[in-house]
Order: C-alpha cells, then structure tokens, then sequence
C-alpha cells in the first residue's frame, strides 16, 4: 500500500533510530529492514553508505535501499536504488526481480519484460521470471480490452492520507466502515509508515445517496493501528485488526471479535488462534457467521501470506485452529485480504504472486459446497486493477456494484477506497423488411409495411411487432446469454407502394446471440421479400414436344414452387398453362390443361402437397403476352420463336390466403378476405 513520505515525522524517527543505532548504522537499518520499519532503514542506510568502503558493501546497502522503497511503495525512489545497485554490480539475481517488479507497477511493461528475462537467465529454476514476462503481456492486453466495470474515486470520504479496507456495517448497505490514518486518529506517529496510527471510521449513506463526513468509530480506539474489521449479518459483533506494538520486540498485528453493547461496543477479546509474533489480519466473516476468513503468515504455509480460514466449533464453543484454503488460492507470494461473497461460495482476494497487473491485483476462486476451492483464481483485470495495489473488494449484497482500495494515480491520497459498479448490458435489435422487386424490379428496395415479426430467445422469450410503413422494425431488452432467431410472416395485408396484393411469405430467419458477448450491442437482420405479382421469372418447366409429361429436369425447377408453398402454408393457388399462338384451340387447351394438371399432379403425389391447395387450369393460347403483330414485326426467326417462347409458360396464382389444414395442430388462421381472382394477381413460371 502507498506511504506517504512526512518529511518532519522522519527527522523524529531519525533521531529516534540513530540514538539506538549508536555507530553500526548497517547493522541497525537492517535490523529495522526485519521489523517492517521502512522509514526508520531508509536513514540509517544512508548514513550507511556514506560510511561504507567496499564496493560490495555499497552494492548490498543500495539495493537494500531499493527495497525498502519499494515496501512504502515510493517506486520511484525503489527504481533509482536499483538500478544504482545493479550499476553497482550487486551479485544477487534478486535485484532484476524486484526492479522488475518496480517497473511493472509503473506500467513500464517494456523495460519491466527486459529485467524479468534477465532474472530468468541468471535464475532459471524459479517461475517468477517467466511468469513476469506473461504477466507484462497479460497487462498490457487488458488494458488496451478493459472489462464493463466503470470505478470512481471515493472523494467525499477520502482523505489525504490512507483509506482502505471498507465494510458494510449493516444488511441495508447504508453504513460503510473502513481504515484510515487521517488526521484526527487515536495514537503516535507509526514508525512503520511515518502516518498516523490508523483507526476505523464510519460513514452512512442520506437519502439523496451521499455518504456523510467519516467518523471515527470510537470506544475501541487505541494508541496502536486497528483497522479492516467485518459484521456480523446481524450487527451483534465484528471482527478487527489491532497491531500492538512493545520496544524491542516484534509483534504481529493480531485478530479480535467485539460484541456489541446496547449502542456501543464492548471490549476486544483476542480470537485463540492468535500467535504473538505471527501478524494475524483482514478478516471476512461467512454469510453464515461459521467460517472466518483472514491473512496470516503462519509456519506451514505456501511461502508468503496466506488466506486461512477458521470455523466455528459449536460444542467447543471457540474457533478452530486456522486451515489453509489451497494451491489454487495461496501461492509462495502474499495473498491478503480475503473477501467472502454473499452467495458464501466465492471468495475475493489480492495476491502478488498469481499473474497480475502489478502489485497487488484481486482475484476470485470458486468454491464448491463444502468450502473447497479447486478451481484457478481468476483476475479481475483492468480498469478493477491496475499496475499499483489493488485490494480489499466488497460487493453490495448480490448486486454488481461495490468498493474496493486503490492507491493507482487519480486518487485523492495514497490508499483511496473507489467505488465500482457493472453497468448492464443492453441488447436491441433492429432491421428492414423490403421488396425484391420482383420480376420487373419495380420498387425494389422499397419498405414493406405490416409485416408480422417474431424475436424468439432460448430463454422461452417472446416478442412480436410489426414493420411500419418504411418496412423498418426493432426490438429492446434482449437478454444476456441467450441465443435468439428472429423470423417474419408476410402476406394479404403486407404492402408496399407497388405491390398492394401483399407478398409471399420467407422461411429465412436471423440467427443471433448473445451469449459471450460483453458489450451493449445492436444487432440487424434485414429481409427481402417477394411481391404477389403477375409474373415471376422461375427456372423453366420443361416438357417435350406437343407432350404434357413433365421432364426430370423440370422436377428441380419446381422445387421453388414447392418450398413456397410450404413456407406460405394458407395459399391456395391456381396453376395456369399457356401455349403460343399456333395450332387450333382445341389442341392447345387441351395440351395446357394436361400440362398444368402434370404439375398439380406432381406436387400432389410427390411433394404430398394438400389437393385441396392446388387447382389446372390450361388457358390454350387465349391469353397470350405478346400479340402475333409484334412477333410477326420481329427481324429474325431467332428472335420471332424466343418471342413465341415467353408465351409457353406455366403460372401460378393465388386464389386464397385462408387455408386451413384440418389435419394439423390447431392454429387460429388470418382473418383475411379471399384473394379476387385475377390476371393482374397471377404469380408465373415460365415454360418451354
């Protein structure tokens, strides 16, 4: 966590020290290296060093230098020392690493990957570096693809100096409690942080949603650092940190419950499993209050600090020795600050040892429902973290919104607490329905109106709505993680401005989801669909000479005819045959009639169309296209018999919308009036 340097307080530590240091200043600055007193090893190892005469000796004093800034998080000055300390020559593989890691809390990815391989050369065996070099890669994508989390900085209830580790005090999320070393705190000057001792203050949230001016917390206060305590569900009791401090010895901050007292608090009582020279803190209580979570250090753990947990032994009536939650949580870096969920399964913590950002970077894990985690951590990536500490979350309950502490730049001090929240996804869908066209390619392009559509999501979801007069049409609240197909239904009362006898309905559907997809978005599905018009141009229907048999060829071509059907299942339609104009009527309406008897035959017997949907109709050569004075004007044979040609053809027009089949599942069918038959409503297929 960040430490702010007070300039006068480190002259009353210096003198403090240097007294007690006497003349062996290396000897005493690291002795207040061991101790955690950062402040107090950073003057001594100055004085140190202008005593030194060994290059070796000076090396050693300056990367020691480093590292002691690098505890106070003054990065900066850690990277100078450093570096120093290489130039230097210092023999210790250890110094790429911690300049390393320096650098990569700064954002400088480039020059932190360069010293992390150089750590990995002269240490192959440790993981660190190679784990480095992935966690500068890992940062700088996620920085350049943040998550949808959007933080701000607390400022109302930040100070200048630190602020960290919130809790909500009560199930109502009104009242938020935390850490902070601000001015008007109880106790001396840390000679650990060279800040006020830190102690807990409280803030409750009005009415208008701003949280009031922070106070302290009260009775419990002491002359030592308290902070990062949690509640119960019910308020009756907390559990906090208090770090005692005796000369000459070194002791661990350690862990206590406090009950409630009317509406004070009564005295701390240190929890059993408490060690006085192990630091003991960061407590998260279960949403069943049987299971404490906490940091610790203790002897058989995996390397660092460590989460542990302790449950509570109802028939011993005290908590149990503490256990370590795993591989898949602890690691041989520190993890601290452990947060339960509300869902009591998944845990929240900070490490800077998983691949991380830089510093202290928070994760999650999973666990099962016998509070075993064996599932890898996962890191909540930028903007929840960032190259500095990032620690301490909580969550509002269920909901995706909460706080955590910071100490990355925009902040008001050193440690600021900022709050996040999970802005919702937001899923629409929009399109346009317009004509084909159709044969003549007149108002293609134009807008449908009074298309039906239908939104139908794998949830069992269901919208409809209907195109306007522009063909245009949209749908809101879609869902996350649901796929979706979205399908339309045309017919009489579909129309354009050309095309007012309606249009053939489609089977195309728009297939889309939003399953993975993590940002608000706009799908578009447009469709074209076909007018019910005079003519169409089809595949040809092809037959042999003066023969009403259709051939193989034309069997494909009719396929088209039978997917609309299908796809239209409330037409009836008439099939018309035409011939030229040569040869006697009686041959031709003979001749027309088998034809489109053939065709209605086909698609009964083949296809299993309804009979009832089909009627033949043979027309001879009574309604020809083109007249036999324009054919006769024609220049070329050629172009006399293709003429002839667009005569002979097969059509089709509807006749009703309003099929029902008696024989499918029961369907309210369109309330629409029977088509009027017509030459202007005929659909054709043309034929040889």
């Amino acid at each position: 966590m960040t430490k702010k340097i007070i300039t006068a307080v480190l002259l009353v530590i210096l003198g403090l020290s240097i007294s007690t240091a006497q003349k062996n200043y290396t000897k005493a600055a690291d002795e207040a290296l061991q101790y955690g007193q950062y402040f107090n090893a950073i003057e001594l190892y100055k004085q140190a060093y202008t005593k030194a005469k060994k290059p070796e000796t000076k090396s050693k004093i300056l990367y020691k230098l480093g590292i002691a800034y690098k505890n106070i998080n003054d990065l900066k000055s850690a990277e100078t020392y450093l570096q120093k300390a290489i130039s230097a020559k210092y023999p210790d593989p250890a110094v790429h690493l911690a300049l390393a890691d320096v650098l990569k809390a700064q954002m400088k990815y480039p020059e932190a990957m360069a010293e992390y391989e150089a750590y990995k050369k002269e240490n192959p065996s440790d993981p660190r570096g190679e784990m480095g070099v992935k966690s500068c890669q890992l940062a700088q994508e996620w920085k350049d693809n943040p998550t949808r989390y959007k933080i701000e900085n607390m400022s109302l209830i930040n100070s200048k100096e630190s602020d960290f580790c919130p809790q909500y005090k009560d199930v109502k999320y009104k009242t938020l409690v935390f850490t902070s070393t601000r001015e008007g705190a109880q106790g001396k000057i840390d000679i650990t942080t060279g800040q006020n001792h830190s102690d807990l203050y409280e803030t409750t949230l009005d009415k208008n949603g701003k949280w009031s001016t922070p106070v302290p917390l009260g009775v419990i206060a002491s002359p030592f650092n308290e902070g990062c305590a949690c509640f119960s569900k019910k308020g009756d009791f907390m559990f906090m940190t208090r770090c005692p401090e005796a000369k000459g010895k070194k002791l661990g901050c350690q862990l206590y419950i406090v009950k409630k007292q009317g509406n004070s608090w009564g005295e701390p009582e240190k929890l059993p499993f408490n060690i006085d020279s192990i630091a003991f803190g960061h407590p998260s209580l279960a949403p069943d209050g049987k299971t404490l979570y906490f940091a610790a250090k203790l002897p058989d753990g995996k390397g660092g600090k460590d989460i542990w947990k302790s449950v509570w032994d109802q028939k011993a009536n005290t908590w149990s020795k503490p256990i370590n939650l795993g591989d898949m949580v602890n690691t041989p870096g520190d993890e601290v600050y452990p947060y339960i969920h509300s869902d009591g399964k998944t845990l929240y913590f900070s490490s800077n040892y998983h691949l991380g950002m830089g510093g202290l970077d928070i994760f999650k894990v999973e666990g099962d429902e016998n509070g075993n985690f064996t599932k890898p951590a996962e890191n909540l990536k930028y903007p929840i973290n960032s190259a500095a500490d990032d620690f301490a979350i909580i969550f509002e309950g269920k909901a995706k919104r909460g706080y955590f502490t910071s100490n990355r730049e925009g902040g008001k001090g050193s440690d600021d607490i900022w709050s996040f929240y999970l802005p919702p996804l937001v899923f629409k869908m929009k399109g346009t329905i317009v004509s084909s066209g159709g044969n003549t390619g007149i108002g293609k392009g134009e807008g449908v109106a009074n298309v039906k559509v239908k939104l139908e999501g794998s949830n069992g979801d269901i919208q409809e709505t209907t195109s306007d007069k522009s063909g245009n049409y949209s749908f809101t609240g879609l869902k996350e993680n649901t796929s979706y197909t979205v399908s339309i239904e045309t017919g009489k009362n579909s129309v354009s401005e050309h095309y007012p006898d309606g249009y053939l309905a489609s089977s195309e559907k728009g297939v889309f989801t939003t399953v993975g997809v993590n940002n608000s978005k706009e799908f578009v599905k447009d469709f074209e669909v076909k007018p019910v018009e005079r003519e169409i141009r089809l595949p040809r229907i092809l037959f042999d000479l003066d023969k009403a048999t259709l051939r193989p060829e034309s069997k494909d071509s009719l396929e088209y005819l039978y997917k609309l059907l299908i796809d239209n299942p409330t037409i009836v339609i008439e099939i018309q045959a035409h011939t030229d104009s040569r040869g006697s009527d009686k041959k031709n309406d003979k001749l027309s009639q088998d034809r489109a008897q053939s065709v209605v035959d086909y698609l009964i017997n083949e296809k299993k169309i309804n009979p009832a949907r089909l009627q033949a109709k043979g027309y001879g050569k009574r309604k020809l296209l083109i007249k036999d004075e324009v054919i006769k004007a024609a220049k070329t044979k050629e172009e006399q018999e293709a003429l002839h040609e667009k005569n002979r053809r097969v059509v089709f027009r509807i006749i009703s919308w309003d099929f029902v089949d008696p024989n499918a599942p029961k369907k309210e069918a369109p309330k629409v009036k029977p088509k009027i038959e017509g030459e202007e409503n005929s659909e054709e297929i043309p034929e040889q």
